[in-house]
């Protein structure tokens, strides 16, 4: 339409007989036009709703050109990107940055200890104390201590700590009581628990972020280890009930006496001395410390939990 009115103009001057086969021509053409917009209208609205939804479902960010300043590309990639289905406004693109993780390379598992040995002084800030690690099949020996442990057994042959060289003591000085003349009962020295704490010390001084993330890399060779032993499960879930058994140990008010009739101390109490091996492991490390092991424990396993959901 927006030819008619230059072309009337140039064709002004012309007769009216010249001029009557090019209005004809002009009058048929808009009926042709008005005809197939009547017959191609719902097509047409059609396809442009199904462009427009297309818009909606997958937004488009404008490409600056070439031939743009570069204030003006600064500009435009400093608008935050708005998503068409919701109406709001997301974070700027530049503000999202994606991290990729460095592909950790593992070591065999009979060649772990020296690659763990050469790791183990950025897990905690008392290197002084790894000296009460064994270093010898570290990994395998912590998937059998573990798992022995999360049963209630205690497998110190596999245990990845040196045993401590102060043995269990009784005091000598408390009173005692005699049974049918052949059994003493002694109270327990509450010092002997302080063997246990450079252990203690040694586990507070540990970074749990960096240990759990240690776990996470080093999870085939655990799993490998652990296969070894004929389970198909996630050792995962057995490190946790290890966990979960030192969480739910409770220290007895009562007093904690034993008696020894042979060469071993048993607790006096019956229901003590049934306790498993490892809960009566707990009880020895004592009251104090089993608390600030709870503590850690607990934090490590609340960052356990967070791979184990992801996968």
């Amino acid at each position: 339409m927006e030819n008619l009115e230059p072309t009337n103009k140039i064709e002004q001057g012309k007769s009216d007989k010249n001029s009557g086969p090019l209005i004809i021509f002009i009058v048929t053409f808009i009926l042709v036009v008005i005809a197939f917009w009547q017959f191609s209208g719902e097509k047409t609205e059609k396809r442009a709703m199904d462009a427009s939804e297309l818009i909606k479902q997958e937004p488009v960010t404008p490409v600056p050109s070439q031939t743009e300043s570069q204030e003006d590309q600064q500009a435009l990639s400093d608008l935050p990107v708005r998503d068409n289905r919701s109406d709001n406004l997301l974070v700027n693109t530049q503000e999202v940055v994606i991290e990729k993780k460095a592909t950790i390379v593992l070591p065999k598992l009979d060649e772990s200890d020296l690659w763990i040995e050469d790791k183990l002084p950025e897990l905690t800030w008392r290197n002084e104390l790894l000296s009460l690690l064994i270093t010898e099949d570290i990994i395998r020996r912590f998937v059998v201590f573990t798992d022995n442990f999360s049963q209630g057994l205690l497998a110190y042959e596999h245990s990845v700590f040196i045993q401590p060289t102060v043995k269990f003591a009784v005091d000598e000085q408390s009173p005692s009581t005699e049974l049918d003349g052949e059994q003493k009962v002694f109270k327990w020295d509450k010092e002997t628990s302080k063997r246990f704490d450079v252990y203690v010390d040694l586990l507070r001084s540990v970074d749990s972020t960096t240990l759990v993330h240690w776990y996470v890399d080093m999870k085939p060779l655990i799993d490998e280890a652990y296969k070894e032993l004929g389970y198909e499960d996630d050792f995962t879930y057995t490190l946790q009930q290890a966990i979960d058994r030192v969480l739910d140990m409770e220290i007895p008010k009562s007093s904690m006496d034993v008696n020894r009739s042979s060469v071993m101390y048993k607790y006096q109490d019956p229901a003590l001395e049934a306790l498993d091996d490892s809960d009566k492991l707990l009880l020895r490390i004592g009251k104090e410390n089993l608390l600030i092991i709870k503590s850690v424990l607990l934090d490590i396993n609340e960052k356990l939990a967070k791979p184990i959901n992801d996968r």
